[in-house]
């Protein structure tokens, strides 16, 4: 039995950007010697942009479906409350983890901000009346490189979000939500088997990433379907890495063990799943229906008065 197009598109997507993806992790990481550097996350950039590749490549040569509905229009306007819970979303996640860990000993947040400033700018002497104002300029320069780094992220959600996920499972949109999951994370393993997410547990890592991947591909799906737009995404993943993994880090470094702390370690299910769950059970990953167009059957043209 022949592949229908929707199947033969989705087998040529996966493969293009496993196999991109895998390819040049592999041969950078390899070659370079990255792991545990700070040039890590610039080695893996180009395997990043795999999937939008393959999306790109399905679309153009291999379906031939075009890009009528890639999303890919700001609608800032209109989006605006969207762009602005996917860029606080984990100011939010982030406040909740530090509570949780405190309450099931889990870590020890350190909000000395001198250590802080200390991990960001080594060397650096802070004077102590600056301080309230430091506090108010990491959340603003969290936020502004999320926003900075936010076409990076379109490397990977024009394809996750863009056009795998609305394209699993046609009217099952939580278990097509499931299943990308599953697939992103395990997109992730050349990275999370070298410590990428959860540096202690590398192994136990390649479990439990996919979960936090699921959850946040119900996050992300909704507010892809809700915003019918990819960047609204874009920003919400960018923040997730920027504000999400870099406050962790900083609050807990040295203090905690990341598998449970990490912005998606163990104890970060509790806020995202309870988004999740919101989501679901209140019908929101569905897209939003279009009004229909009414069909003209007759027209009546005017006569002139006799």
């Amino acid at each position: 039995m022949p592949m229908s197009k929707r199947t033969k598109g989705i087998v040529a997507y996966l493969a293009i950007a496993f196999g991109l993806a895998w390819l040049l992790w592999e041969l950078l990481l390899r070659l370079g010697g990255y792991e545990g550097t700070s040039l890590f996350q610039i080695a893996i950039i180009p395997g990043a942009f795999a999937p939008a590749i393959a999306a790109i490549v399905v679309r153009k040569w291999v379906t031939g479906e075009g890009f009528g509905d890639a999303a890919l229009s700001p609608h800032f306007r209109k989006n605006w409350k969207y762009y602005l819970i996917g860029l606080l979303l984990p100011f939010v996640v982030t406040a909740i983890i530090v509570g949780l860990a405190v309450i099931t000993g889990t870590g020890k947040p350190n909000f000395e901000l001198q250590n802080i400033i200390a991990m960001l700018a080594p060397g650096a002497e802070i004077n102590p009346s600056a301080i309230p104002m430091l506090w108010i300029l990491l959340p603003m320069q969290l936020m502004w490189s999320a926003l900075l780094v936010t076409p990076l992220l379109w490397g990977e959600e024009f394809g996750w979000r863009g056009y795998l996920q609305p394209r699993l499972f046609p009217g099952r949109p939580l278990l097509a939500a499931v299943v990308t999951g599953i697939i992103w994370g395990t997109w992730h393993y050349p990275l999370n088997i070298r410590g990428y997410n959860y540096p202690e547990h590398p192994l136990l890592g390649l479990l439990l990433f996919p979960v936090s991947c699921i959850l946040m591909s119900i996050i992300f799906g909704w507010l892809n379907t809700r915003s019918t737009s990819i960047w609204t995404v874009c920003v919400a993943h960018s923040a997730t890495n920027a504000i999400g993994g870099s406050l962790t880090l900083l609050l807990f470094t040295g203090r905690a063990d990341f598998i449970f702390i990490g912005y998606l370690g163990l104890l970060s299910w509790i806020p995202l799943g309870a988004l999740a769950a919101w989501i679901i059970f209140t019908g929101r990953l569905k897209p939003i229906a279009l009004e229909p167009i009414a069909m003209v059957t007759e027209v009546d043209y005017p006569t002139p008065d006799s």
